[in-house]
């Protein structure tokens, strides 16, 4: 096996890793309200690894290099995060009358009904987020400070929580801290992948990654009882996985061990 094919295998591993911790904390909550499909769990798994190897590829990330593997992890769990999340804000067709927030792209919570106003606003969405990234990488470069890691780290936290806000905010009422909670963790996992990478841009959205995967464990698995926002209030249709839901712990267990080694080893 070549050096390429090794590097190429690893980083697939770590993305398919990033896309299971996705898969693990959705179906936890979400699988006793709506059911369990594989082809939906292994969605996240695919495109965490498809999006790695992507990635690995054109930056040249050394699969050999812990520190390298850690900021590999949260590039390609942010990566699959948008992906998901564009996919069933503004493309998916569902019946929302299941969920307590709507899912779909809605304006003050009533889902916008237009497939092509949800697409055309899907557009417009990847579009700033493209157009933020090549603007940052122009101003910055591929170096920069560790000002500029915690800046832009907040810089991209307001993003996911304007996003959330914009969703919940009419259901549920605005919070402060809930509000300022991403701006905080996508900071602080800036500064501190900051050192393993020297790219401001490359450690801000790695930081949205772990941020999600911060956020959305803490919310399942410290919370086990509790629906997400999502579905609250909702009947659950699926009682059987609330005991099933337990036979992917191991796997989420093992994902935070080979994570807590890597950060020892970097």
């Amino acid at each position: 096996m070549t050096d390429g094919m090794i590097h190429t295998l690893v980083a697939a591993i770590v993305g398919a890793a990033a896309g299971a911790d996705a898969s693990i904390w959705g179906m936890y909550k979400d699988a006793a309200h709506e059911g369990f499909r594989w082809s939906r769990f292994a969605r996240s798994i695919t495109i965490g690894a498809v999006s790695a190897v992507m990635l690995q590829r054109r930056l040249d990330l050394d699969m050999l290099n812990a520190g390298a593997l850690l900021v590999l992890f949260g590039l390609s769990y942010a990566v699959e995060r948008v992906i998901v999340e564009v996919w069933k804000t503004f493309v998916r067709v569902e019946d929302q009358a299941k969920y307590a927030i709507p899912m779909q792209f809605a304006i003050g919570g009533v889902p916008v009904k237009s497939r092509a106003v949800r697409f055309a606003a899907g557009i417009a969405y990847v579009a700033v987020l493209v157009g933020a990234a090549v603007v940052m990488a122009q101003i910055i470069g591929t170096g920069g400070t560790w000002r500029q890691a915690g800046a832009v780290g907040f810089l991209v936290g307001l993003v996911i929580a304007v996003g959330g806000a914009w969703k919940d905010a009419p259901i549920e009422g605005f919070e402060k801290l809930k509000f300022f909670r991403s701006p905080a963790l996508t900071t602080a996992f800036a500064l501190l992948l900051f050192p393993l990478t020297s790219s401001v841009l490359l450690a801000a959205i790695a930081a949205v990654g772990y941020e999600r995967a911060a956020s959305e464990n803490y919310k399942t698995f410290c919370f086990p009882s509790r629906p997400r926002g999502k579905f609250a209030g909702k009947p659950v249709t699926h009682p059987d996985m609330l005991r099933r839901r337990h036979r992917f712990v191991p796997a989420y267990v093992a994902i935070r061990v080979a994570l807590l080694s890597l950060v020892v080893l970097a």
